[in-house]
């Protein structure tokens, strides 16, 4: 018998949540990066996430004709304190009321902010000073948000890398690094006090480019794989981002911060690099970027966060032509300077249904009709079953397919496998990727429902 990972109470939490998802994708925010010469004006660019799904928008600073430019469309909008101002913004409390005076109230509440961010990456940077003079900016800016009356609508928090984990390999033992333990506590004593999320930069690319086999790229593209066990929980993930996430959750509990939210300031792919850069392309990044949306809408969670998707910014709405570094440093954004896609991941409004990419490798076509997601012909039941594991790992009701279940006969991989990469398919917005199985799956106009056994199908 094809085995099955996750129990069926599970689904039912997913089907009871999937609703929510058609009224708000509230979780979904990009990042709006400036270090460019050739960016749209910004009311331009407000008019272009207004045709997304896109409901947040992170700033690195705080450019006032931007802020003005969101104004009264309910986008959130998060800003960012430079990690130059913390110094005086610690020392003196004016300057962070004059800071609040300058950037917030000129704005708020017609330009929806929600978030200011003090600092980059600071506790990563190796600069001490900066390290221990970074919470009481945070206490100050807070403060200033107090006095203004605003203290309980705007957050304030610090964004990290995770460099912060001293380990996050298995997820169950994320732990930060000692070295600075104490003033993280601090931190996070901060955000638990003021209900302000931590935020973090967890990046499965470079995962990947530190460790290039092929079941690591399908592990960090959300694509179909053999799976990594937590030695620890014995739960078994199916894709990168998920065991970044609750590495740094397995962090935060184990300095009893249970409930400090996470919220993910930076993810992304790059669509070109250098040529001795490994993992940047507009296959990778088109399945990166796609799956994890198709993952946050399936409202799924990770294994320790279930039943709700983690308040996630995509990097980056731009390229950014003016950074330096490698070319895939460069080479992030959703959206060209002339307000195009650059490769479509479902977030216009009008058609969540992505455009096929122009590459040497593409996902079967999506049909008109009603189609059913089937596997191609020879391939291997090793295969259908990691296409099994996974699609089941996905939070998809498989019970249809366990002992007595209207599907479970004839008990075969191949059968089983055909039921949950359709039903995974259907589930997850019948995109072109959703049937892709790493190039083993393909659309098929025919039912293969049987005798009691129906398989879900529809127009596409």
């Amino acid at each position: 018998m094809a085995t099955l990972p996750y129990p069926s109470a599970f689904f039912i939490l997913f089907f009871l949540q999937i609703a929510h998802v058609a009224k708000s994708e509230s979780f979904i925010g990009v990042n709006y990066g400036q270090v460019a010469d050739n960016l749209p004006p910004p009311s331009a660019t407000a008019k272009l996430l207004q045709s997304t799904s896109i409901e947040k928008v992170r700033l690195y600073g705080a450019d006032p004709a931007i802020i003005k430019a969101l104004a009264n469309t309910g986008i959130g909008i998060v800003i960012g304190a430079a990690s130059g101002d913390i110094p005086a913004m610690a020392s003196d409390p004016n300057f962070a009321n004059n800071w609040i005076n300058s950037n917030v109230i000129p704005f708020y509440p017609s330009s929806n902010i929600i978030l200011i961010n003090v600092g980059n990456e600071v506790m990563s940077s190796g600069d001490q000073n900066l390290m221990t003079q970074l919470l009481p900016a945070m206490q100050n800016l807070q403060n200033a948000l107090n006095s203004a009356s605003l203290g309980g609508k705007i957050k304030v928090s610090t964004v990290h890398s995770m460099a912060v984990l001293k380990q996050s390999d298995p997820p169950s033992a994320g732990s930060f690094d000692p070295s600075f333990a104490d003033l993280m506590k601090g931190q996070l004593g901060f955000n638990s006090a003021t209900g302000s999320p931590f935020t973090i930069n967890p990046y499965p690319f470079f995962a990947y480019q530190s460790d290039p086999r092929p079941e690591t790229l399908a592990f960090c593209l959300f694509q179909p794989n053999s799976g990594r066990v937590d030695s620890g929980t014995n739960i078994k993930y199916t894709n990168m981002f998920d065991a970044q996430v609750d590495a740094v959750r397995s962090a935060l509990n184990s300095m009893s911060f249970k409930n400090v939210e996470i919220l993910i300031a930076e993810t992304g792919w790059p669509y070109k690099g250098d040529n001795n850069e490994i993992g940047p392309s507009i296959e990778n990044a088109k399945a990166y970027n796609g799956n994890l949306i198709a993952h946050l809408r399936s409202m799924v969670g990770t294994p320790l966060m279930p039943g709700k998707s983690v308040d996630t910014y995509l990097f980056a709405l731009y390229d950014e032509d003016l950074k330096p570094g490698p070319g895939s440093e460069r080479s992030f954004g959703l959206f060209k300077p002339d307000l195009t896609m650059t490769y479509d991941v479902g977030l216009s409004k009008t058609s969540k249904t992505p455009s096929t990419p122009k590459t040497p490798v593409t996902p079967a076509p999506k049909p008109n009709k009603a189609a059913w997601c089937v596997p191609k012909a020879g391939v291997s039941d090793a295969q259908l079953q990691t296409n099994l594991d996974y699609a089941c790992g996905q939070g998809i009701d498989c019970t249809p397919i366990q002992p007595g279940g209207a599907c479970f006969e004839p008990s075969t991989v191949a059968s089983h496998a055909t039921y949950a990469m359709n039903l995974l398919y259907q589930t997850a917005g019948r995109n072109p990727w959703n049937c892709d199985f790493s190039q083993t799956a393909t659309l098929s106009s025919n039912n293969p429902s049987y005798n009691g056994c129906s398989y879900p199908g529809g127009s596409t």
